[in-house]
């Protein structure tokens, strides 16, 4: 066995008797490198889980990509363009393409008795992914939609169904301004939450031929078309190539389409997300920081507390650079229980609150309502990687001290 690392490993194994400075000067050290890892695996779970489940949600209200006509005004009113199979089609051959459906909206207003709500009827046809909805539907169920038949049933956000007091099975009449104010009467088949206001306020679902007919559109007219994509790293490859594949092109009605990713939609919203990198990166610092000082700290302590021993490992032959070693691989050890009990802790805190949802959010304000988290495995692995060379080239510096240490004077020290 290497004689440096046996003697650091007595010296980490050994109690502190009469010398029991150090003693507390190590747990202090074990407890920075804990803590900072800790801080710092949970803060990146935290960011990385809200940045995905916000996305998703965007997502899932959405899509990847989404193509509408070029003329479209800044309203929930779309300039319709022709979605034939032809074009689906097409856009389904696009690479990374994962899936396409149709839709269309319609601006109206729900009347009671002894109240009123603006909304935005969303029409969707036979091919749209429910997925999303079957995750936040709260009551009722999800009817067939389709766009050949208008079955006269809606889905409503749990918000507007508490402002207006109505539930599954009721009638909704709904008023829409074509030429002369056109009347549907809806019934309710399911509540929704999603816990984004701008999209939970207004927004109601229904079977897509029904809004193409209040739209007084053709039958092979849509307001647009929403493509999910494969992952979201071939995000931006696939929208660049939806649009070169529209681009110039016009329906037969004279539409022409457009094609715009979701973070061109919603770009306030993935800046606020990319924001959070940045506190992320302030909390690595910091963390890297106070757990490398505590080890310095530490260091400096024992390696003062253990003068006499240095001089009589010097008085034997040992170089500086070997005794260096010594006190580097004690701090090896110092730093490796440090950093399994700040992952014990990390990976339990992680546990409690993804099984538990026990820290709760604001849904008006985060758009979820509680902390999520996802810690993906390379960057957990990372983060224990960089924690030790950070905190070891730390400790390169101070080290140097023994080579100020001499022999003859350091023997006699107590």
């Amino acid at each position: 066995m290497n004689w440096k690392l046996f003697i650091a490993h007595r010296i980490y194994q050994a109690k502190e008797g009469g010398k029991n400075v150090s003693a507390p000067a190590v747990r202090i050290a074990m407890a920075g490198i804990a803590v900072g890892l800790a801080v710092m695996i949970i803060s990146v779970a935290v960011v990385i889980g809200f940045k995905q489940e916000v996305r998703d949600k965007v997502i899932g209200l959405g899509a990847d990509i989404i193509v509408t006509s070029l003329d479209e005004a800044q309203s929930y009113q779309a300039s319709p363009v022709v979605g034939d199979d032809s074009l689906v089609a097409v856009l389904r051959a696009v690479p990374n393409v994962r899936h396409v459906q149709r839709y269309a909206t319609k601006p109206g207003m729900i009347m009671t008795s002894d109240n009123f709500q603006g909304i935005v009827l969303k029409g969707i046809a036979q091919e749209y992914d429910t997925a999303f909805l079957h995750r936040h539907l709260v009551e009722g169920r999800i009817p067939h939609f389709t766009d050949s038949v208008s079955s006269g049933q809606v889905l409503v956000s749990k918000t507007i169904a508490g402002r207006l007091h109505i539930g599954v099975g009721d009638k909704l009449d709904t008023y829409y301004l074509e030429g002369n104010i056109r009347a549907r009467r809806l019934t309710v088949a399911g509540i929704y939450q999603t816990n984004f206001s701008s999209y939970d306020d207004l927004f109601l679902l229904t079977d897509l031929r029904t809004v193409v007919r209040l739209n007084n559109w053709k039958p092979e007219q849509v307001g647009g078309l929403e493509i999910r994509v494969a992952d979201d790293a071939s995000l931006d490859a696939a929208g660049e190539q939806v649009l070169s594949c529209l681009d110039g092109k016009s329906d037969r009605y004279g539409g022409k389409y457009y094609a715009q990713t979701i973070e061109q939609v919603y770009p306030q919203i993935f800046a606020w997300l990319d924001l959070l990198d940045v506190n992320v990166w302030v909390i690595l610092i910091l963390m890297t920081g106070v757990a490398g000082f505590t080890m310095i700290s530490g260091l400096l302590i024992i390696i003062l507390e253990r003068t006499n021993m240095i001089g009589v490992l010097k008085a034997l032959g040992a170089d500086n650079t070997s005794v260096r070693k010594v006190f580097l691989s004690f701090a090896f050890f110092l730093i490796r229980k440090g950093m399994l009990w700040g992952n014990a802790a990390a990976l339990a805190c992680c546990a409690v609150q993804y099984f538990f949802r026990v820290v709760k959010l604001d849904p008006a304000v985060y758009y979820i309502d509680a902390v999520p988290v996802e810690l993906d495995v390379w960057v957990w692995l990372l983060l224990n990687v960089g924690t030790l060379l950070v905190s070891i080239l730390m400790l390169v510096g101070p080290s140097y001290l023994v080579s100020r240490i001499h022999p003859a004077r350091s023997i006699r020290f107590e």
